[in-house]
């Protein structure tokens, strides 16, 4: 698997509305934590949980298959058993830019996106790509660059 672009990463960030599947209503959880960051960051978001009708007042959808037609960018913060289907109902349905955060990715994920034609940023962390970087990600980021790890 070949490393991820940054023209990859930035391609994801420039879109303004992102689904994202994880998502959970626990304040503590890192699924909700990326829903607010982008939330804050201006973008127009799409949360997917089969198991809740709304998240901070924005409708939740049961499915890819149900998200309204102009989301076309996905990120994935599932644990790894679900991300297979994410990535086949995701192409199924259009989305070209998917994120599988760091620890939900599968090689099969990957390699069927990449034979699909998909965007993909995976093995990275959106709390170091979203701008402003902020907090710890903010050091984390710096240290990789630092040492070559950031992507090019």
């Amino acid at each position: 698997m070949a490393k991820v672009k940054k023209q990859a990463i930035d391609n994801f960030l420039k879109a303004k509305n992102i689904a994202i599947a994880g998502v959970s209503r626990d304040k503590k959880k890192f699924g909700y934590k990326v829903f607010e960051l982008l939330k804050k960051q201006g973008y127009q978001l799409a949360p997917i949980n089969p198991n809740i009708e709304e998240i901070d007042g924005i409708k939740a959808y049961s499915d890819i298959m149900s998200l309204p037609e102009d989301f076309k960018n996905l990120i994935i913060l599932t644990k790894p058993d679900q991300t297979d289907k994410l990535v086949e109902d995701a192409v199924k349905r259009g989305i070209n830019n998917i994120w599988i955060q760091q620890m939900s990715e599968t090689v099969s994920a990957i390699e069927f996106a990449q034979k699909n034609n998909v965007n993909l940023v995976y093995k990275e962390c959106v709390f170091m790509h979203a701008e402003p970087v902020e907090s710890i990600h903010s050091f984390h980021r710096f240290m990789r660059k630092l040492f070559g790890l950031f992507p090019k």
